[in-house]
């Protein structure tokens, strides 16, 4: 039986997200909610379902739903995270909540705790490795061709500079320093954790360009991240809004090597290369083997990742394996914590908040 389910926050990604589930056979989407009247009315009659204006009354008007799916953004794409998944695992329905989980830490670990308190599913859009390529990159972990890790390189970000920068005045993101870091870094940390494992010492410098600068841009928009991983594997995760143009590997990629052998995805969901080391018993000849997904469009992560989730649901699998589970948002959002107290002190050395255990494996 498909899993009902309702929206809260219908701009661009409540609208995306609704789209996913109105089409997955797994999904049955029953209704939509926003404080605004207009955006709530608008998505109802385009996807055919009830409309809502508080969280409450879809929850009273929808007595049969199981999920609740958190669209919303607020500051630092962020802030307006908190509330409505607090009150929808009060109700006892399961989250899926976008990123980043909060755009505060303490929050964030109440939402984690709420989850496992009344023992519901709370998941989050960390929709970056859900594609074939990241797939196959698992693949060739699992197998032991990536071997004993040694380094992993991240690089995420638009493709911009002073030519084309204008200072986006917009009230989510105006006045608030960490805006980038606390909106785009969940990505990178997650894919970064999602390969090598939990990170246990974090030192960053930040920067950010003349233009932002003269214009009074406050945003620290270049984020170098030097990471050791709990395994032993060195990381750095280099990340800008729009500063630069990356060159090779496009906006997106993160090339991790081994002892027997290295991986690179190019734009998140394009395609994957694996180098195996000389020797290597399984590969005789040494040229990089190119997996293409046939898949150039980005969007295309949101269903896949969403799909995900209704899956996991919908098979009972323990809270503790939930794919991008709360607590894997929780882990990324502790590193950008980390990151900003390094960057804040001269870039020293930090040691991430703690996770909550996992008691159920």
């Amino acid at each position: 039986m498909a899993l009902k389910v309702g929206v809260v926050g219908m701009s661009g990604i409540g609208n995306n997200h609704a789209n996913c589930h109105a089409n997955d056979d797994l999904a049955e989407l029953v209704a939509v909610c926003d404080i605004v009247k207009e955006r709530a009315d608008s998505a109802a009659e385009r996807l055919g379902v009830k409309a809502y204006y508080k969280l409450a009354d879809m929850i009273d008007g929808e007595p049969d739903l199981d999920i609740v799916d958190v669209g919303t953004g607020g500051y630092e794409n962020g802030s307006w995270h908190y509330e409505p998944t607090m009150e929808a695992l009060d109700n006892g329905k399961h989250v899926l909540v976008e990123k980043p989980i909060s755009n505060d830490i303490g929050q964030a670990r109440e939402m984690v705790a709420k989850a496992t308190e009344e023992d519901l599913y709370l998941g989050c859009n960390l929709n970056h490795y859900f594609t074939p390529p990241a797939d196959q990159a698992k693949k060739y972990i699992d197998e032991g061709h990536i071997g004993e890790q040694v380094y992993c390189l991240h690089k995420m970000g638009f493709a911009g500079g002073e030519f084309n920068y204008s200072y986006a005045k917009a009230p989510r993101s105006d006045g608030f320093p960490y805006f980038h870091v606390k909106a785009f870094l969940s990505h990178p940390f997650s894919v970064m954790r999602h390969f090598c494992g939990d990170i246990t010492h974090v030192q960053a410098f930040m920067e950010r360009p003349h233009f932002r600068r003269g214009a009074g841009d406050l945003m620290v928009s270049i984020n170098g991240i030097h990471l050791r991983f709990e395994n032993g594997c060195i990381g750095y995760l280099l990340s800008q809004r729009g500063d630069a143009t990356f060159g090779l590997g496009g906006w997106w990629s993160v090339e991790l090597a081994g002892t027997r052998g290295t991986f690179c995805i190019e734009n998140c969901i394009e395609k994957v290369t694996y180098w195996p080391s000389p020797g290597a018993p399984d590969f005789p000849s040494d040229e990089p083997i190119v997996t293409e997904s046939g898949i150039s469009d980005f969007g295309q992560t949101f269903p896949l990742r969403i799909h995900a989730f209704l899956e996991d649901i919908t098979n009972g699998v323990p809270k503790e394996q939930l794919r991008a589970s709360g607590r894997d948002a929780l882990a990324a959002l502790e590193y950008t914590w980390a990151a900003m107290e390094s960057y804040e002190q001269g870039g020293i050395l930090v040691r991430p908040h703690p996770l909550p255990p996992l008691k159920g494996l």
